[in-house]
């Protein structure tokens, strides 16, 4: 090796330990955490390792970074980790020591949340349900057995951090870290119980001698030395327990979880940005965004019951790992804005006044140095003066003046860029030949009805299911036979009552209907007509979960399955049979998951006859080529009804394109200003909850690929297809009174104010080129992106202008000012809108 080859081999691993070694002594104040001697303004972002791969985690951080963050926060998922007791998993998707060193590689700080209880809309709040049968148990309590299991695996992932030398005080990223979750919201029924469950809680913790400072969430009551937090979709209003701690808020929510069965909920990033700097002009000086990447839910890890697949949550960044604009950038923006102040905001508290009703000063000022935040917390705009100066606030909005003078930032105003972005579709390809249209690509194995498995037992009575099954499976079937005699070709009436999540009841083997709980009552209640036969009658009722329940006082005693009654009525003689006290075989799990029929590589496959379609309780299988390029991959699962689907082994999570959401509570655009709620902004009514399911692509061979899926109610496979995820337009539109960007802001206020506003565009995926523009406009267009119109004002140089700045290149700024267009209408307030292609 030449020394030029040496020596640059030395200045890359000096490079990344550099970035990698943060050796820091992390106390705090009442101001903020304090790294080193310095107090911070942190800037945090969810980032769960398992809702992703290891393969997207660098991609994720780095962008992460790119967004103005410091900080990565994520929970430790205890049934991930010991599925078995004793048993772990810190592998792949659960390399939890690779992901905390990959955040440290990028130069960012980690926040790890060990819980160990979760929530997160994760399978039983991330408790493994072996936990569940330990004797005399009682979770998230002053209980022995409980607090012994706790401290054990607590003690395990901090010893594994230590021994990777990952905590700040060793040189690693962890700067925080946070015992329980949430309590304080569910205590109540728990008793004075609670109360000494939380000071073991924090005492079992502290001697742990991380190194570090941990927080306890939602958890008024906290002790000392723990750190209360706040978590909701504002927090402007918290203050901590102890005037000795510092304001910080854990979970900013950027969106929602998704539920089967109903609309997507989205959040305006106006009414986001508002709410941080709301946070950071109060006082606060560390703030998460949960999620700010939300991923998927793989496998059986979504909780609820009826969390979807997809766990997207609206977050910056989306659920393939790709920017959403404009939330993205514009939060960038405000992140820049409150780092400008940050010399300021860590030395004082701040002084408050009110200069009209439903506005807000908040002024921060230390020395020479002068910060202040004008708030409008009202819907309609008003105009406020300070400082001698007259300021235009919109409703529902923050100005922030790093100088006490000039706005560099108003949170309503979007200075960034948005993007439309589409799946293409493609059918999917055997190896050789399309399949379109085709079944010669299927296989398939037909999954029996009721008991098959040599492991199956009888019982008199109806068992709970999650006692049964212990969570090995979704699945669990309830059998029996009744010999009715008088009442041949009766048409009588199967009452079946479960506490859920769905069912499907079969009767002499056939599918005779089947029931779905909700997101809000999981219960399942039907009356379903059937006709029986002189003899024997079989019933064969397969009860089914959509991930358990993780939230909630004793959430991990509700249960599920059919618990009854289950009832014959409407005999011949008027009579009813109630079968729920008879003598009931049970099975646990389907035979084809103790085939490992999964894998696609095990079992009988048929392809000599024809392929069965829209037939309940068969297993499908092809080989398929990738979709080619580099662009995220989703299956569109269009034409199957509910189930469970494999690329290659690995679970993509359940699919249930069938379950539609209500076609009421949506509305074509929302308003930001005014509080926000889960429910306030919803798309996709009447369309089903989700149909594209993501496939990442290192699952994917580039030749040959295996799809498997278990089809419960009953589909069509030749209708599935894959997506592949594409940009079709980057746009911005900006205003003559926008503020300058943040990042051609400075401290020198004269120059500040002859920085006019820019229009930034920029390719969203590497090695792109704006190719064309397909709209420009300087004066007063309207509309949105991939919808802009020329107003009745408009410069006949924009088009030429933009292209000449922009085509060719991978990102480009254009002043938005007379000055680079000229004045097409003199008077008016005018705005530049663009549209550009990349490829």
């Amino acid at each position: 090796m030449k020394a030029t080859q040496i020596l640059f081999v030395l200045l890359w691993f000096l490079s990344i330990y550099t970035q990698a070694s943060f050796c820091a002594n992390v106390t705090y104040d009442h101001r903020a955490l304090v790294i080193d001697g310095k107090h911070r303004v942190l800037i945090s972002g969810s980032i769960h390792y398992p809702r992703s791969t290891p393969e997207m985690w660098p991609d994720l951080i780095q962008k992460s970074k790119d967004g103005g963050l410091d900080v990565i926060e994520t929970y430790v998922f205890w049934n991930l980790h010991e599925p078995v007791r004793g048993q772990y998993n810190f592998e792949g998707r659960g390399d939890l020591v690779k992901f905390v060193k990959a955040v440290a590689a990028a130069g960012l700080y980690v926040h790890l949340r060990i819980g160990p209880y979760a929530c997160a809309e994760w399978n039983y709040g991330g408790f493994p349900l072996w936990l569940h049968f330990i004797p005399g148990i009682q979770f998230r309590t002053d209980n022995e057995p409980f607090k012994a299991e706790m401290q054990r695996f607590t003690a395990k992932i901090v010893d594994m951090m230590k021994q990777e030398n990952l905590y700040a005080s060793q040189g690693g990223p962890i700067i925080l870290s946070q015992i329980e979750n949430e309590y304080g919201n569910i205590d109540g029924p728990y008793g004075p119980a609670a109360k000494s469950y939380i000071k073991w809680a924090a005492s079992m913790a502290i001697s742990l001698d991380t190194g570090v400072p941990w927080v306890m969430c939602q958890q008024a009551d906290a002790p000392d030395p723990i750190i209360n937090t706040c978590n909701g979709f504002y927090c402007d209003q918290f203050t901590p327990n102890s005037n000795k701690k510092p304001k910080m808020w854990t979970e900013n929510w950027s969106g929602w979880f998704l539920s089967f069965g109903g609309a997507v909920p989205y959040r305006p990033v106006e009414d986001l940005a508002f709410a941080v700097a709301r946070f950071y002009q109060r006082g606060g000086t560390f703030q998460n965004y949960y999620m700010y990447h939300g991923g998927t839910n793989f496998d059986r890890s979504s909780g609820g019951p009826f969390i979807s697949t997809s766990y997207d949550y609206d977050a910056p960044i989306d659920e393939y790992g790709i920017i959403r604009q404009p939330k993205w950038g514009h939060l960038k923006d405000v992140h820049k804005a409150i780092k400008l102040c940050e010399e300021a905001l860590i030395a004082t508290d701040p002084t408050i006044t009110s200069p009209g009703p439903n506005l807000e000063a908040a002024v921060y000022k230390t020395g020479a140095v002068c910060v202040a935040f004008l708030a409008n917390i009202a819907s309609s705009d008003a105009t406020v003066t300070f400082n001698g100066n007259s300021y235009h606030l919109p409703g529902w909005s923050v100005s922030i003046l790093p100088d006490c003078k000039n706005v560099v930032l108003n949170t309503a105003k979007i200075n960034s860029a948005s993007m439309i972005s589409s799946f293409t579709t493609e059918s999917l390809k055997e190896e050789v030949g399309s399949l379109e249209d085709s079944s010669s690509g299927w296989s398939w194995i037909s999954e029996p009805i009721g008991i098959s498995k040599n492991d199956s037992f009888s019982k008199f009575g109806l068992l709970e299911q999650i006692n049964t099954t212990a969570d090995r499976s979704d699945y669990l079937w309830y059998s029996l036979s009744i010999d009715l005699k008088d009442d041949a070709g009766a048409q009588t009436v199967l009452h079946i009552e479960s506490l859920g999540h769905a069912l499907h009841a079969f009767v002499n083997g056939k599918l005779a209907g089947s029931g779905t709980g909700n997101s809000g009552n999981a219960k399942v209640n039907v009356d379903i007509p059937i006709t029986v036969v002189a003899g024997k009658n079989t019933i064969d009722l397969l009860s089914l979960t959509v991930g358990l329940q993780n939230y909630g006082s004793f959430f991990d005693t509700w249960g599920a399955g059919i618990t009854g009654p289950v009832i014959l009525k409407g005999l011949k003689n008027g009579s009813t049979i109630d079968l729920s006290s008879q003598q009931w075989t049970y099975q646990v799990g389907l035979k084809g998951e103790d085939l490992g029929l999964s894998s696609g590589s095990i079992g009988q496959w048929n392809s000599q006859s024809t392929l069965p379609k829209n037939q309940p309780l068969t297993w499908y299988k092809t080989n398929f080529v990738a979709p080619s390029g580099s662009n995220p991959v989703a299956i569109d699962f269009i034409g199957m009804g509910k189930g469970v689907a494999w690329v290659n082994g690995q679970s993509i999570g359940r699919y249930w394109p069938t379950y539609v959401s209500s076609n009421g509570g949506c509305t074509d655009s929302c308003n930001y200003r005014g509080s926000y709620s889960s429910s306030k902004c919803l798309k996709n009514c009447g369309k089903p909850s989700q149909t594209l399911y993501h496939v990442p692509r290192s699952w994917l061979q580039l030749d040959s690929n295996t799809l498997v899926l278990f089809e419960e109610s009953g589909g069509d496979p030749t209708q599935i297809s894959f997506a592949t995820k594409q940009i079709g337009s980057v746009c911005s539109h900006v205003s003559e009174s926008h503020p300058p960007p943040v990042d051609m802001w400075n401290s020198d206020t004269e120059a500040g104010r002859r920085i006019g506003p820019v229009l930034s565009l920029e390719c969203p995926y590497p090695n792109q080129v704006i190719s064309s523009i397909n709209f420009a406009s300087f004066g007063t267009p309207h509309g949105t992106c991939g919808k802009f119109n020329h107003g009745r004002c408009s410069s006949n140089s924009a088009l030429s202008i933009v292209q000449k700045a922009c085509i060719g290149s991978s990102s480009c700024s254009i002043g938005v000012s007379i000055h680079t267009f000229g004045d097409p209408c003199k008077g008016l307030t005018k705005s530049l809108a663009v549209e550009a292609a990349c490829t």
